[in-house]
């Protein structure tokens, strides 16, 4: 039988680790959603048997960051290893970097006239059980699409909000800083933000100081459930060595380096022994 109250605290702990560093405010955001909320986003996928679309991929001086793919390819291997078929819903260049080795969905790049179709095509193909967004660009009001300093990239951005927006299944989106997908959740805890917040919601959204980290959350459950380690699977720094060799650049320093958001790899190895603790999980 379920301890529900024992995971519900769980959850609680794991959601205070991924914002204890409060980098970009998401601990204040935090407040504003209801407790539980990766408990409830792994309960999602622990239902899930067939395809999950995983959108990531945030551009980045005419590339693709660090924060989106690691936590992506991290949730990507743990959902496979139990049964499920993850795609990769991504633009290029990211789509054509991680397609030799990943199945991947690509989408248009700038090309926005053309994105409902484009979701409802891909939608009607997979029909996918659920949809994850990690670090995805959100679309504000206005309908462009803002980095962290307010710049419009909107002509290097291709459009997953559509598939967020026209699904049927359950949706799940990770952000750190108000302008990713699914951050409409808790638009009134934005206002006070230095950014263009997105408009686009979801069903339940994780926020984390990075949002590769929200992902390894919920791979926490998906370990406890499933009686398989797969946190110790995660090696963050070779996933950060493959995605380096194809280009990616740190979204906060725009250099190619083995970093997420300026922090070095350190400091997302250590939210893994946290959340591995917190699991306990015998080292």
């Amino acid at each position: 039988m379920v301890d529900q109250t024992a995971d519900l605290a769980l959850s609680r702990k794991i959601e205070d680790i991924l914002v204890a560093r409060n980098l970009r405010g998401m601990k204040t955001v935090q407040a504003c959603l209801r407790p539980g909320y990766v408990l409830r986003a792994a309960q999602i996928l622990r239902e899930c048997a067939d395809y999950v679309l995983i959108g990531t991929g945030f551009p980045v001086v005419d590339t693709f960051e660090t924060d989106g793919p690691v936590g992506t390819i991290a949730l990507y291997n743990a959902l496979e290893s139990l049964g499920t078929t993850p795609i990769i819903v991504c633009g290029r260049p990211l789509s054509q970097a991680l397609g030799d080795r990943y199945r991947v969905h690509e989408i248009r790049v700038g090309d926005h006239d053309k994105r409902e179709q484009e979701a409802i095509e891909a939608l009607d193909k997979y029909q996918p059980q659920a949809i994850v967004s990690i670090e995805r660009p959100g679309q504000a009001a206005d309908g462009g699409y803002y980095n962290m300093r307010g710049e419009d990239i909107s002509p290097s951005t291709a459009c997953f909000d559509t598939f967020m927006n026209l699904s049927e299944c359950p949706t799940i989106a990770i952000g750190d800083g108000g302008n990713e997908i699914g951050m409409a959740k808790v638009s009134e805890a934005l206002k006070d933000l230095n950014i263009v917040p997105a408009a686009t919601s979801c069903d339940e959204l994780i926020v984390a100081d990075v949002s590769n980290w929200g992902a390894y959350g919920i791979i926490s459950f998906l370990s406890l459930w499933h009686g398989s380690d797969l946190l110790m699977e995660i090696d963050p720094l070779g996933i950060l060595k493959y995605i380096s060799e194809l280009g990616s650049v740190d979204g906060v320093t725009r250099i190619n380096q083995l970093t997420e958001d300026g922090l070095p790899v350190s400091e997302g190895e250590s939210i893994l022994r946290e959340l591995h603790q917190a699991c306990g999980f015998s080292v």
